[in-house]
């Protein structure tokens, strides 16, 4: 049996994204975000989210942009923040950060496609690489998933208390403040994007002019895309002009990615707001498949278990091939302590969804909660091929770490919770976890030399007389 994920050496390599910030010195990185203003008044914490549906919604949408901004899908990064602020920012590298209140605020797919061109512009323009503003700290940010972190954190407190993030994340990041110059080199670049995509820019245009007109009639809030992205009537018209000539100007979304983006919205919403809200924006009178998703994950959130799984199940009924219904019945019976009846739409979601590894992170953490023979080793293989896909989930690391302590692998299990570490920028713990492994692991072994990239890259970052050296 594989125990380990690929080293570092082999396969195609990735760059780092947002979230290992800490140790972006020792490889070569260097990243700068935004921690707003709205940010700071929340306790500093930015709640990065991840929901498979979600991402590959995402990403159906926005690939088509990054390849006409001569960019490889692969090598940018998105993040969810689950904030209500109407914001999107990019970092350095080729990092794109997507507020939950911006997308549920797009009217349509082409509004967001919008957004996403003119952060991509910054992101191919380099402005990044060129802002020179003053650097300051923040504290620490926490991960938080629509499913797997918020199931940890209801099924095991202590585990979701490790998932916070080290304050090293934040503590050299950049504020970003672009130009009027940059802005429209953005607006001009993101029309540029959408065209050869074959994509129409009235989206932007419409989303640009909807938040000029709020801004200028409404004293009371700004929003904060407004105030790092400001707006001027000339650059709307400047944009307008732009893309009002171009060949593309009357494309319209097609009806399935229409669709799609209710269905992102409407699960968003679902989950971040309170449940009555929720039934206030989809009442029982609407049938819509994105109406009666919602509705279940809210009465899912109302502790509604019996009600919940009975709108699941007639919403598989009705589409038996979608996996995230699997996915979403599974984490409603794991939160009700019912294991045992959660193997089974998990199963059937991974074998729907075979190239998602955070259901396969879930499926493992259902199968680790079993007790029948077998349920152990099938743990360990999902976890293995979850965190060979997608490396920078720690909660698949700690639950990782729990399948090899329990097989006795002492050794990988300290390599498990290094990789956790290392993941959450927690250098210190990453070092120690790092270094426990290699006392275990056999020499010249690739699982022996990750241990020594996570030491080695945690020692470049840590102050000498922190760690003791």
């Amino acid at each position: 049996m594989f125990r380990s994920p690929a080293p570092c050496s082999s396969g195609r390599r990735r760059k780092l994204p947002f979230l290992r910030a800490a140790l972006a010195g020792a490889l070569c990185l260097s990243l700068m975000a935004t921690p707003t203003a709205r940010v700071e008044a929340q306790g500093g914490a930015l709640p990065m989210i991840r929901d498979a549906e979600i991402e590959a919604i995402l990403r159906e949408e926005a690939n088509p942009i990054f390849i006409a901004a001569g960019l490889k899908p692969e090598d940018v990064s998105l993040y969810l923040v689950g904030m209500n602020e109407l914001q999107a920012m990019v970092t350095g590298g080729q990092n794109l950060l997507l507020f939950t209140g911006l997308i549920v605020r797009t009217e349509n797919p082409n509004q967001l496609l919008g957004v996403i061109a003119h952060e991509t512009g910054h992101i191919a323009s380099g402005h990044l690489a060129r802002q020179n503003e003053a650097m300051r700290s923040a504290k620490a940010a926490r991960l938080v998933t629509l499913g797997l972190g918020i199931l940890a954190a209801l099924a095991e407190p202590s585990a979701a208390a490790g998932m916070f993030y080290s304050a090293d994340y934040f503590g050299a990041l950049q504020m970003i403040s672009y130009t009027r110059v940059q802005e429209g080199a953005a607006d001009q670049a993101a029309a540029k994007y959408l065209e050869k995509a074959g994509m129409s820019g009235k989206g932007l245009v419409d989303f640009f002019a909807k938040l000029r007109a709020q801004d200028v009639f409404s004293n009371i809030r700004k929003y904060p895309f407004l105030v790092d992205h400001p707006l001027t009537g000339d650059r709307i018209e400047s944009l307008t002009q732009r893309v009002t000539t171009a060949a593309h100007y009357g494309a319209v979304d097609s009806p399935e990615m229409l669709e799609k983006h209710k269905i992102m919205i409407a699960k968003l919403k679902g989950f971040m707001n309170y449940p009555q809200v929720t039934r206030q924006d989809y009442p029982e009178t609407d049938t819509s498949f994105p109406a009666r998703y919602a509705r279940a994950i809210a009465q899912y959130k109302d502790l509604n278990t019996d009600e919940a799984i009975k709108e699941i199940d007639a919403l598989i009924a009705d589409y038996p091939k979608n996996p995230y219904l699997y996915e979403l019945k599974g984490q409603v019976l794991f939160e009700s302590n019912r294991m045992e009846a959660a193997e089974e739409p998990y199963r059937r979601a991974v074998e729907l969804a075979p190239d998602q590894p955070l259901i396969r992170v879930s499926f493992g953490q259902t199968l680790l909660a079993l007790k029948k023979e077998g349920a152990l080793e099938e743990a360990v293989k999902e976890l293995e091929i979850a965190m060979r896909a997608d490396r920078e989930n720690p909660m698949g690391w700690r639950l990782l770490a729990e399948a090899y302590e329990r097989e006795g692998d002492a050794g990988m299990a300290r390599l498990a919770t290094a990789e956790q570490a290392f993941h959450l920028g927690q250098l210190q713990p990453a070092r120690q976890f790092g270094m426990r492994a290699r006392e275990l692991l056999p020499p010249n072994t690739p699982q022996f030399r990750r241990a020594n990239d996570i030491i080695n890259a945690a020692e470049s970052n840590i102050p000498r007389r922190v760690r003791g050296g």
